[in-house]
């Protein structure tokens, strides 16, 4: 029995594909979001920050059919969208999308977290040296928001990366458009014998997101440093 064939390396390719895009995808939101939470105070703030952890709460399967309901065929936006020529449903963008919604708690988290970690004498010195809201935007607040954004991003890809009821909800599992990595370890686990195919899709699944970590560990590693908040302040003077 063929433990790893093409249909395998076609579902782990398009995998990677779908979490790539929806962790670069949903990335520049997450963090519009995250530091509207850290720093903004604003009415509603309290049920933006309900709705963002929301995907989390749900059931995946009722994230999936929400999904359906808005972008499907028939969907609220999905009739608009089909008719400029973008189609979601049961095509491997749906499959990114889905991915990206239920990513988007576990990227909004971690960044919002390092901005919030920012000490505002930065901002503040940052301001008293004439920079505008762009330029400590660009220059000081994502450097220093860096690992938190590194975070964000290999945990949005790793969930990207196993998203299954979601994602088989709304696009289904056609195999070489959204047969995903996830949805083909769960259907070589019904297989009768198929413990051991399960397993090698297991391991390549572990694999790639032990890369993923790894690959964080090292951006973070090279980002943190001491004095690092003063650096901020050393790189507006230039």
């Amino acid at each position: 029995m063929n433990l790893f064939g093409p249909d395998d390396l076609a579902a782990v390719l398009l995998s990677l594909k779908v979490a790539l895009i929806a962790t670069l995808g949903g990335l520049p939101l997450a963090f519009a979001v995250a530091y509207a939470l850290a720093r903004g105070r604003f009415p509603g703030r309290a049920l933006l920050d309900a709705a963002v952890h929301l995907p989390l709460v749900l059931p995946p399967v009722a994230t999936g059919f929400a999904l359906l309901v808005l972008f499907g065929r028939r969907g609220v936006f999905g009739h608009t969208l089909e008719v400029i020529g973008i189609v979601l449903a049961f095509r491997w963008t749906g499959a990114a999308l889905a991915a990206s919604v239920m990513a988007f708690p576990l990227m909004v988290r971690p960044i919002r977290l390092a901005i919030e970690a920012i000490d505002r004498e930065v901002d503040e010195a940052a301001l008293t040296l004439g920079a505008g809201p762009l330029t400590r935007l660009w220059r000081v607040t994502i450097p220093l928001a860096g690992p938190g954004l590194a975070a964000g991003a290999v945990l949005g890809f790793a969930k990207a990366l196993g998203e299954f009821g979601a994602t088989i909800t709304f696009v289904a599992a056609i195999p070489g458009e959204t047969l995903t990595l996830p949805t083909a370890i769960y259907q070589a686990s019904q297989n009768p014998g198929g413990e051991a195919h399960t397993l090698v899709l297991c391991g390549v699944a572990a694999a790639i997101a032990l890369g993923a970590v790894l690959a964080s560990d090292a951006f973070r590693n090279r980002s943190i440093g001491p004095g690092s908040q003063a650096a901020g302040k050393a790189e507006l003077r230039h």
